[in-house]
């Protein structure tokens, strides 16, 4: 605990058997439980943790879990309906299993998937229990070891503090970023990253894909876990939907650290062209609920004016184009058409976009 408030680490594992140990043993003491998700690994990693659960796992803090809490009178209708969907939402998550005979006495939680869901899905899964046990503040943790300990208590303070709901590391402020980190991985990381703020509205996080995070119990509550991405574009897609949920934002600076354990399951070439596409269709989702149905903004018409414009704009574009490589005339009415339909479209993006930032500084600390 730090300053009387809960703190849990999310673990997501896959075939860490080598690393596991390591993350479990640098783990600082403030960390009250450790929530180590397997997702269907194919190696030793489900021994290892179970043998640590085995030996010296109690915990000094004992944890219930929120259903306790509610009892039902006439003013509580609402707080009870909650606690049911609680409860019912828990299906909806990949089937899981928590292996401790006494979890809320152990440190540290074993849950494994009973079929491989991916990294987000995981992270999920250890979301669920830490909400259902009223955790103030959930880090992540990547079960390789490639995050540093140390830096564990600068991820959690802001939470802690209630200074913001949700916190990133951000490697790119690091000096050593250019030096370190692979450059295939830092372009990725950049393209990634400016799609990601349209996406999402949180046009000053520079970090995306990092998955060192902290998350409050409040934004915990405040958004469908079980919606979340279950592979590598979770991180992107969290951003999103924490946007939605107007939750505030703070980057802190992490060292980037690479070559520890085993080498990096994600393909780069692989990942940006399916995280692309889900950026663009969260971009729509995030303007449609959050500008239209949870809070009516002018943006909301404007972001649409451009696109129906440049949707208008299109058949111009390949009229003058194809007269420009023909050599031939056109006509006075087409363009002033070209002109009109493409100054106004881009006109209308880049204010939908200037109105879009000037919204969300609010939510960026």
């Amino acid at each position: 605990m730090i300053n009387n408030k809960t703190i849990a680490v999310v673990v997501p594992t896959y075939n860490e058997e080598i690393q596991i140990k390591y993350v479990i043993e640098s783990m600082p003491d403030f960390v009250d439980r450790i929530i180590i998700v397997n997702d269907c690994s194919t190696d030793n990693t489900e021994i290892v943790v179970k043998n640590y659960i085995d030996s010296n796992n109690i915990s000094p803090i004992v944890i219930k879990d929120i259903y306790d809490k509610q009892i039902k009178n006439k003013y509580n209708k609402a707080e009870m309906v909650l606690q049911n969907q609680l409860k019912n939402e828990l299906s909806k998550f990949i089937p899981s299993e928590i292996c401790n005979k006494e979890p809320n006495n152990n440190r540290i939680i074993l849950i494994n998937h009973l079929k491989n869901g991916g990294v987000g899905a995981s992270i999920a899964c250890g979301y669920k229990w830490c909400k259902d046990h009223d955790i103030d503040c959930t880090a992540v943790m990547a079960g390789d070891g490639q995050m540093d300990p140390d830096e564990l208590k600068s991820i959690c303070l802001p939470v802690i503090n209630n200074e913001v709901d949700y916190v990133k590391g951000n490697r790119l402020i690091h000096r050593s970023a250019l030096l370190v980190i692979p450059k295939v991985r830092y372009i990725g990381n950049s393209i990634l990253s400016i799609l990601t703020k349209i996406a999402s509205g949180y046009w000053h996080v520079s970090d995306t894909q990092t998955g060192y995070t902290a998350i409050s119990n409040k934004a915990l509550h405040a958004i469908r876990l079980f919606e979340i991405y279950p592979r590598y574009g979770m991180p992107n897609d969290m951003l999103v939907k924490l946007n939605i949920a107007f939750c505030t934002l703070k980057e802190v600076e992490i060292k980037p650290i690479y070559d520890i354990g085993e080498k990096s399951k994600m393909k780069v070439i692989k990942v940006i062209p399916r995280i692309s596409w889900l950026l663009f269709k969260s971009f729509f989702k995030r303007l449609w609920l959050k500008y239209l149905f949870r809070d009516f903004h002018p943006l909301f018409l404007l972001y649409n004016f451009s696109f129906l414009l440049g949707i208008l704009w299109i058949p111009y574009i390949f009229k003058v184009g194809k007269a420009t490589l023909s050599g031939n005339n056109l006509s006075f009415e087409t363009l002033l058409a070209f002109s009109f339909l493409g100054i106004s479209a881009i006109q209308s993006f880049l204010f939908a976009m200037w109105m879009d930032i000037q919204d969300n500084e609010r939510l960026y600390k």
